[in-house]
């Protein structure tokens, strides 16, 4: 979902994952809970389920680690 930030030598899974965000979920799509940087569909999740996730994600890390996230994947609307 997100890339690598080389800067922080630390892996955008390992962030998401120590803000304990792995399982969280927005409609049917949830933060797998094997591996914290890949966003998987439950049953029924919508374009727009995923893209509040990657958005609650962003903030997350932002607001407690001080690390702006740079998404691997490009939303087209």
């Amino acid at each position: 979902m997100f890339k690598n930030d080389r800067a922080t030598g630390v892996p955008s899974g390992q962030l998401i994952d120590s803000l304990g965000l792995k399982g969280k979920q927005a409609g049917g799509a949830q933060v797998y809970e094997r591996h914290a940087n890949f966003i998987v569909n439950k049953g029924g999740a919508k374009a727009s389920d995923v893209v509040a996730l990657i958005e609650e994600i962003e903030t997350a890390v932002l607001k407690e680690k001080g690390i702006k996230l740079e998404r691997e994947i490009r939303v087209v609307e």
